[in-house]
């Protein structure tokens, strides 16, 4: 019932779109400060982590620091990159309402990082507001371009399966 009310209500996309502002602002501003800031580097945040794997009550997974240590800080350049062109496209997308979904996917994907990795911050509430957000489904695009890019696509879908465009195409 509550999947049905977020995927379908008119009030509950108003909702989302509450929310994608709220997710889409904080991803945004926070990768534009590091983009502005111009020397964002990753290494300290990847160092602390690894820091963090070791002592007697660890916060950071075995395996996770073993994949920020040969993966991760060995590449902290590339990884610097992708942390500020994510944070902001992930803001852009909730922002605008286009490819919703997506921006909403990878925005947990980079919140559950930060969480392996030993740091808290506000990454708990952006997950489950982020949650909501997949969960609706196409709704939550609803007041965005993902409405108006979902409506092109239909009406051009539409168009092909029309009976006028297959005569057209097989004379």
């Amino acid at each position: 019932m509550m999947i049905e009310f977020l995927r379908r209500n008119l009030w509950a996309s108003a909702f989302l779109f509450l929310i994608r502002l709220y997710l889409g602002y904080t991803w945004i501003s926070a990768g534009l400060g590091k983009i502005s800031g111009g020397s964002f580097d990753a290494t300290g945040f990847l160092n602390g982590a690894l820091a963090k794997a070791t002592g007697e009550r660890p916060i950071v997974q075995g395996w996770w620091a073993s994949f920020l240590e040969h993966v991760a800080l060995p590449n902290a350049g590339l990884f610097s990159i992708m942390v500020q062109w994510g944070e902001i496209l992930v803001g852009a997308g909730l922002l605008l309402g286009v490819l919703t979904k997506t921006a909403a996917f990878f925005g947990i994907v980079m919140n559950m990082s930060f969480l392996l990795s030993g740091t808290i911050s506000s990454s708990p509430i952006m997950i489950i507001l982020s949650m909501f957000v997949l969960v609706a489904h196409t709704n939550a695009g609803r007041i965005g371009l993902d409405y108006y890019l979902l409506s092109k696509l239909r009406s051009k879908s539409d168009r092909d399966r029309s009976p006028h465009s297959s005569a057209a195409s097989s004379a």
